[in-house]
């Protein structure tokens, strides 16, 4: 229980649903429900509470509980988990049956809120017309020079490559079957393979399970949808594929059930693990020949189908010249699939290779194996174009200002450990006055540099970041890096020990394990505005009792602090709710991440901002939206700075919370709806199906506003999916 209280204490508590808890509650209850729980607990699977900071990216519900505690006592109600859908039978050809599976009824684990009250909503909505009146002209932009047009047609013509409108870096999601070992380990070959072959730099690779398949708005954020499992595929997920598809979405499939198009799947026992001689065309028409491992299937026509087939083929070369890869043109959208027969997926090494001879033939053609992948993946619109990962660099300590230096110096003097080290649960930073290659740098452990004299960099430029500065106490102490693996961890260890007015922030040039909402990963190359940020936020203070409206202060302090520059105050950035910055409603450019720790009547809160100044891929930058508005209009507006934007955004943040902790929401809230994307948008509660409501602001804790058709004003809150959270927004139960 004292883990349930800290977890809760530090906002690491978090519902299957995704719901943060807002209270906790003690209840007594009688006989006849502790009977109910402990049938409850021989009957059905163990649940695991998880603490972890960073929650999953998929969060998929084992048994959804929902409280009811009322004047007959409290009672629980529950779902039996869902029955795993039967595979498919032996019988040839083999594909997707057409089974189905009943629907099943949802209950969302529920705490009772404790929002203080509801006095902003008519100034809230106010608020947001008077921003709304102000008729913000949008920037127009030419997707031309740097990514493909981008058109409001629920069906946009592609040429090429599937759009990812929403802007947020491309993913790759691959979905393996149903939740076991057998396919984690699956996953786990198929996303090696993957890795080794695209620029992990431009993509994220992530796990699609079957329950977000069917519940979250993944088609949207899905560059790429890789299927990889040997399990025919339920009807309604087939369904969902095939939608995917039809918007221009691009399939990969590896030894996988799926097919479609006037094709079918026959299995050939003989041909079953067995490596075979395959020749792959490609889409210039040049073949290559290589060993490859057989599933033991094929694909053969459907008679009386029409077929229609792009330039990627591959057959066996043998006297059937049985069909082992095909490349399936689907809609008017550019949606495509390349199916295969042949693990492309697996290496020379794989435990199904049977013989030393097979793994010799395979491992002679293992560079022609990656070869073909590597064709399949560019023709699906990915770059195969890879980058080695960069090595890891020292941190250089620096000061914002001179006077601080020496309190500073004398501070680590009397903290560090006896080998200069201070030590914490994630890194240990060594303090030394030069580095030399002789120390080795790791995740765990770095050293930082403290006699400074001569940094120079070309990703951070001091005297710049001194000049921008212009604040009493945030961003004065500052750890740099060039390649760190994220600036997140960075502060773990000086957080809590440093004096609160030192003001920390680190800073680094490009990321190697960047971090996301939830698990998902923040992709960081060179170009990037990369920072973490620590404040201190007394608990019992306006801020302190609503540190949800943190993450979004941040995001308007980056908007903020581009558009308060003389002459750029069209550039159209904007703030997404909760935590992102978007050029216009298009495209995503930043995110913010925070994590607060409660210690005393303190909140100790690091903030962590990424967003594109000069990069502009995966997506757009800011520099994009400067370039393109001087085209537009003739102007000679100058690029931007990472390290020029870092400070002036630290700047406005600490302008933001003293207002906010001077006069609470109502005087930020105005300049937040001024920026923001949602002013009048319209989203569906609950699915894509439900019924749609008009977003009209934030509440008092920073919650959604919702305007339903009977009048009511209500709050929404997301219900835990890691792909968009405004879709799929609920109603939190009301006890």
């Amino acid at each position: 229980f004292s883990k349930l209280g800290v977890a809760f204490m530090e906002d690491r508590l978090q519902m299957d649903n995704g719901l943060i808890p807002q209270k906790i509650v003690s209840v007594h209850l009688q006989d006849s429900a502790l009977k109910e729980l402990k049938d409850q607990a021989l009957n059905k699977p163990a649940q695991v509470l998880q603490l972890s900071p960073e929650p999953a990216l998929e969060i998929e519900p084992k048994q959804d509980v929902m409280e009811h505690v009322g004047k007959d006592g409290p009672r629980v109600l529950g779902e039996e988990p869902k029955q795993r859908r039967g595979s498919a039978s032996g019988s040839e050809p083999v594909g997707d049956s057409d089974r189905g599976g009943g629907s099943v009824e949802h209950y969302h684990l529920h705490l009772s809120s404790c929002h203080e009250c509801l006095e902003l909503e008519n100034s809230t909505i106010e608020s947001v017309k008077f921003a709304s009146a102000e008729n913000i002209p949008d920037l127009p932009y030419d997707y031309s020079s740097s990514l493909e047009s981008v058109v409001d047609e629920t069906c946009p013509e592609r040429e090429e490559k599937r759009v990812n409108i929403t802007g947020k870096a491309p993913n790759i999601l691959i979905y393996v079957g149903s939740d076991s070992q057998e396919a984690l380990g699956r996953f786990q070959q198929v996303q090696s393979v993957l890795a080794d072959c695209v620029d992990t730099d431009s993509y994220l690779l992530y796990h699609l399970l079957e329950e977000s398949a069917l519940r979250d708005p993944w088609p949207d954020n899905c560059l790429l949808l890789v299927l990889a499992t040997r399990e025919s595929i339920p009807k309604d997920l087939h369904q969902k594929f095939m939608a995917y598809l039809s918007q221009g979405g691009k399939v990969l499939g590896l030894s996988s059930s799926f097919t479609f198009g006037g094709f079918q799947m026959t299995r050939k026992a003989v041909l079953q693990k067995t490596v075979q001689n395959l020749v792959f065309s490609k889409s210039d028409q040049s073949k290559v020949t290589l060993s490859i491992l057989s599933s033991g299937c094929v694909y053969e026509e459907v008679p009386g189908e029409q077929l229609s087939l792009g330039k990627l083929q591959g057959h066996l070369e043998n006297k059937d010249q049985d069909r082992m890869v095909i490349q399936v043109p689907f809609g008017a959208c550019g949606g495509e699939a390349v199916l295969c027969q042949v693990h492309l997926e697996l290496p020379p090494s794989s435990d199904i290779v049977q013989t030393q001879e097979d793994f010799n033939l395979l491992k002679s053609s293992n560079i022609r194996r990656y070869e073909v992948l590597k064709e399949i993946l560019t023709s699906l619109g990915l770059s195969c174009d890879l980058k080695q990962a960069p090595a890891l660099t020292p941190l250089y300590l620096l000061a914002a200002t001179e006077e601080i230096w020496d309190p500073l110096m004398q501070w680590l003097g009397k903290h560090v450990g006896p080998e200069g080290v201070i030590k914490s649960s994630k890194l240990s930073l060594k303090f030394v006055s030069s580095c030399t290659s002789e120390i080795e740098i790791t995740p765990s452990f770095i050293p930082v540099v403290t006699d400074t004299e001569a940094f120079s960099s070309e990703n951070f430029n001091l005297e710049i970041y001194r000049q921008n500065l212009q604040t009493k106490r945030f961003g004065k102490i500052i750890l740099f890096a060039e390649v760190t693996p994220t600036t997140m961890s960075l502060l773990d260890g000086l957080m809590f020990e440093m004096p609160q007015e030192t003001g920390l922030i680190a800073i680094a040039g490009r990321q190697t394990q960047g971090k996301g909402r939830g698990r998902n990963a923040w992709l960081s190359p060179v170009g990037c505005a990369i920072s973490t940020l620590l404040i201190s936020i007394p608990l019992r203070s306006q801020l302190g009792q609503r540190i949800p409206f943190v993450q979004h202060l941040m995001a308007l302090a980056v908007v903020e602090a581009v558009r308060s520059i003389p002459e750029y105050q069209d550039i159209n950035l904007r703030v997404k709710w909760p935590n992102d910055i978007y050029y216009s409603d298009l495209m995503k450019i930043g995110g913010v991440l925070v994590n607060s720790t409660l210690m005393g009547e303190t909140f100790y809160i690091l903030i962590g901002c990424g967003f594109n100044v000069t990069n502009s891929n995966p997506t757009i930058c800011v520099n994009d939206l400067v370039a393109e508005y001087n085209r537009q209009y003739q102007a000679e507006l100058k690029p931007l700075r990472a390290d020029y934007l870092i400070a002036r955004t630290v700047t406005v943040l600490e302008k933001l919370v003293d207002t906010f902790q001077d006069q609470g929401p109502s005087a930020v809230l105005p300049l937040y709806y001024k920026y923001w994307v949602h002013s009048g948008q319209q989203v569906r509660l609950g699915s894509t199906e439900g019924p749609k409501v008009s977003i009209v602001g934030l509440d008092d804790s920073g919650f959604l506003q919702v305007h339903q058709e009977g009048g009511e004003v209500v709050t929404v809150h997301p219900d835990g999916n890691s792909f968009d959270m405004l879709q799929n927004l609920i109603l939190p139960k009301r006890c």
